[in-house]
């Protein structure tokens, strides 16, 4: 997907995900204004209509596999 390259709000635990209220972890600006949000599951479900009508989408499933740094070496 394409990420967004102008500075916006991380997306938090109470951004949830309008198809299925899960969190979301992908803001979708509509060309129309507005927008959307979406966890990972539906972001990449609908990833080929989206592109055809946003301006920007800020991804941030990377958050999903990311390590936590106060996770043990062995968690690393």
């Amino acid at each position: 997907m394409t990420t967004v390259l102008t500075p916006a709000s991380p997306l938090t635990a109470a951004d949830r995900c309008d198809r299925c209220g899960a969190q979301a972890y992908l803001r979708v600006v509509l060309l129309s204004g507005g927008e959307l949000l979406f966890c990972a599951h539906h972001g990449r479900k609908f990833e080929p209509e989206l592109k055809k009508i946003a301006a920007e989408i800020q991804d941030e499933t990377e958050r999903l596999t990311a390590v936590p740094a106060s996770a043990n070496e062995e968690e690393r």
